[in-house]
């Protein structure tokens, strides 16, 4: 049988290349999507990760990520936190979101940089409002002193660091306020504690019985990033869903499409069979073995182009935080593979319900 199954697909090579290449598709749909997706929110996490804070505190109204609310805290509330109780550094952020979802972090530099220095690969902190620092994926064909436009104001770029630390672009504060309309007002403030988690709960209670700060988010860096997951951001589990939903909807109808007219031209083909003693679970085994045999080609080429695309893309644009997720390589390979089998079904039942004597007669 196995040998017939790949005759099968050689006699009809266009059709089984385009139904390979279709199923694909499918699988780069999934994985790209879901690639750029969750690739931000791990990109999003480890930047996080890499400011050195443990605990974070923002206004009640602040939207999870950060620089899509407008800053609503006073910057004068980080001092009020840094003389808590086991409260080593607390570094107030005014985070603006632009247009091309690049994030400008408006910073102190002085409790911003105390969290976790900077790691400067040229260049120096801030000499004057004007200045700007960026990491070194925003600095590809750029130096130290060249200009920069960001927020329709001119910067300097004063320093080059190393990626990893929050956002890519950081600018004072107090310049940050002025260019947005929020002065002298933070979106966050982040906490680096003496000893966390040891006194990570005290600080909590202080901060929220600290009079004017009760309603104020206060959270552990762990609790923080938790609450960063499609599970808990309806949009993007929407988001995927849909794609998955329209992917599997073409791996079905290309299939079905495929193998129902393979069925209709090889009539004559099953008539002989089943007159020779083939039965309806031959031939139903017989189209299903094909469209099995043409998925795993398909799903085989739809992977291995996810990672090269995924290599180029990271290559090509390091900032994209394109990342393929491996748990959704197995549920892409999943999804197609069904769908697959799902549009083989009608038409391998339709050949094997055919009758012998009028497929022998079929022209």
């Amino acid at each position: 049988m196995n040998k017939l199954v790949v005759g099968n697909l050689v006699h009809r090579p266009l059709r089984s290349l385009i139904s390979a290449l279709a199923i694909a598709i499918e699988v780069i749909m999934i994985l790209s999507i879901t690639a750029i997706l969750l690739g931000k929110i791990s990109g999003f996490k480890t930047r996080q990760n890499g400011i050195g804070m443990d605990m974070i505190i923002r206004p009640a109204t602040t939207n999870n990520f950060l620089g899509m609310s407008a800053a609503g805290a006073s910057i004068k509330v980080g001092d009020v936190i840094a003389k808590i109780p086991h409260v080593a550094v607390a570094a107030p952020v005014n985070i603006t979101l632009t247009g091309s979802l690049d994030s400008i972090y408006g910073i102190d530099y002085k409790s911003f940089n105390d969290l976790s220095p900077f790691n400067f690969l040229s260049g120096t902190s801030f000499q004057s409002p004007d200045d700007v620092i960026i990491d070194d994926y925003s600095a590809t064909g750029k130096k130290v002193g060249d200009t920069l436009k960001i927020l329709n104001h001119n910067f300097r770029i004063c320093g080059i660091v190393e990626h990893g630390k929050g956002g890519r672009k950081f600018i004072p504060i107090n310049t940050m306020g002025g260019l947005n309309g929020t002065e002298g007002k933070a979106s966050v403030f982040y906490v680096r504690t003496d000893d966390p988690p040891r006194y990570q709960d005290d600080v909590r209670k202080a901060i929220l019985a600290t009079p004017g700060m009760s309603d104020y988010d206060v959270r552990t860096a762990e609790e923080y990033l938790s609450a960063i997951s499609p599970a808990k951001l309806p949009y993007m589990s929407t988001a995927i869903k849909v794609v998955v939903g329209i992917a599997l909807v073409i791996g079905f109808l290309v299939i079905f499409q495929s193998m129902y007219t393979a069925v209709m031209e090889r009539t004559r083909e099953i008539g002989v069979l089943k007159s020779l003693g083939a039965s309806r679970i031959y031939i139903v085994s017989l189209v299903l073995r094909e469209t099995a045999l043409i998925a795993a080609v398909g799903i085989t080429l739809g992977v291995v182009a996810s990672y090269a695309l995924s290599g180029a893309l990271n290559a090509r644009f390091p900032t994209l935080d394109f990342v393929i997720d491996l748990p959704w390589v197995w549920k892409s390979v999943a999804i197609a593979f069904t769908g697959a089998l799902l549009g083989a079904i009608y038409p391998a039942y339709k050949a094997a319900s055919k009758d012998p004597i009028d497929a022998l007669a079929y022209e």
